[in-house]
């Protein structure tokens, strides 16, 4: 089954793919092709014969997808599906942000990514209406909400960014729109202007092993009230499991033991429940590594606060440890974001002969920002200390994976080709 738009595509491997016995063209931009042999999308669906077509699950555990991570920090895995997970996430996400048959969907997040964070199947299950996009540009994005009513969309931060420095910004108004926003920690100044266009952030977060988002930032009585930057401040933490996930969410340290809710005693993210994934497809070996106490391990280190909600320090591999002391690269990355030439920005750590290691921060500049090194490097050590503000700033486009996160990896890797990277006596 494929787009017409992408015949070129299909040409060229058809004769690569003898068992395939029938190709089926989706017509919308692009006419039917005639040399592509099969029926066009409306007419095979009209050719099912009567009957249900319907096949019941031997097991809920039975697998219903693959879906692979998306290689932030490494070569993807296989990440293994069931059933029962797929449908108490979907519905998780419904109830979490509000959808029902009503609601418009507008499709910013990629369908492959965690099954669009089973939205695919949610919004389907609700009735609600999809609004599916071919490519995501900011002035499309802008159109469809205000000519068709759009209720509801998720999407990275990266795609939030991109909305709000975007020309249209400026006359828009973004009342009355649900966002759900997860992939990456959102800064709060991302919060900050996306709400004070009108539209209400729920900042969710997960992982692919977790069919997608796996809690969010309850609201909480009194928080409308407070000024939009305390408010932005609370909204960027990760908050709390959905209500369908249990309360199988812990921070804990490294015999597994939980970690003080004092908001600052840093611990690795654990899960399990339902919607925690079956294993890694065909790799036993990272399977056991990642359930290794009967938890699955995020990855992610984060504090616990006293309310019970926690907040994302870094990835583990991407914390800085300069000089014996700990540097979360994501708290360096909120900072360098307030300021107002910084477009996006990334923090990771370079070597240094002295300190070992030393953050560097790699930057995409708002169109028209004149901004230097020195600016950035004495912007962040005027509200950090000191030791935690960059000391080498780079400008540049940043890479990033499909599903528009920053591969930090790369930016690190080259960084350290030729060296290895040793943390407190280990190499990384």
């Amino acid at each position: 089954m494929f787009d017409t738009e992408f015949a070129d595509t299909v040409r060229g491997f058809m004769g690569d793919v003898p068992n395939v016995e029938t190709f089926v063209q989706v017509a919308d931009v692009a006419p039917v092709v005639d040399d592509i042999p099969g029926p066009e999308y409306e007419d095979f669906l009209d050719s099912a014969p009567e009957g249900t077509h319907r096949e019941e699950l031997d097991s809920e555990l039975d697998p219903i997808a693959i879906n692979y991570t998306s290689g932030t920090t490494g070569l993807p895995k296989g990440v293994q599906y069931h059933a029962r997970g797929a449908y108490l996430n979907a519905l998780g996400e419904m109830v979490e942000s509000g959808v029902t048959w009503r609601s418009i969907y507008l499709w910013t997040l990629p369908m492959f990514h965690c099954n669009g964070w089973c939205h695919t199947w949610g919004i389907t299950a609700m009735g609600g209406t999809h609004l599916c996009l071919r490519r995501v540009d900011a002035a499309e994005i802008y159109r469809l909400i205000r000519e068709k009513g759009v209720t509801n969309m998720c999407g990275a931060p990266t795609v939030l960014t991109m909305m709000y420095s975007a020309p249209e910004a400026a006359e828009a108004d973004l009342t009355g729109l649900s966002i759900m926003t997860a992939g990456a920690p959102p800064a709060p100044q991302v919060i900050r202007t996306i709400e004070g266009m009108g539209a209400v952030i729920h900042h969710a977060y997960g992982l692919t092993e977790t069919y997608g988002p796996h809690t969010i930032c309850a609201m909480q009585p009194g928080w409308d009230e407070l000024p939009i930057e305390e408010r932005a401040n609370l909204k960027s933490r990760q908050g709390v499991p959905f209500i369908l996930a249990g309360p199988y969410l812990r921070v804990v340290d490294e015999d597994m033991h939980d970690v003080p809710q004092d908001s600052k005693s840093m611990g690795e993210v654990v899960m399990r429940g339902n919607n925690v994934m079956t294993g890694y497809f065909d790799d036993k070996d990272a399977t056991d590594t990642a359930f290794k106490g009967g938890w699955f391990h995020s990855g992610d280190l984060a504090v616990w606060h006293p309310d019970g909600y926690i907040e994302l320090q870094d990835r583990a591999k991407d914390i800085i440890i300069s000089g014996g002391e700990n540097i979360s690269s994501q708290e360096v990355e909120k900072v360098i974001m307030e300021h107002p030439g910084v477009l996006e920005v990334c923090v990771v750590g370079v070597p240094d002969d002295r300190w070992g290691e030393v953050p560097k921060a790699f930057i995409s500049a708002r169109e028209g920002a004149n901004i230097d090194s020195q600016e950035i490097i004495a912007f962040t050590q005027e509200r950090i200390a000191r030791f935690k503000a960059p000391k080498h700033v780079e400008f540049g486009d940043l890479p990033k994976t499909a599903t528009g996160k920053i591969q930090k990896f790369i930016l690190r890797d080259r960084e350290w080709e030729g060296r290895e990277r040793r943390i407190q006596g280990s190499k990384v």
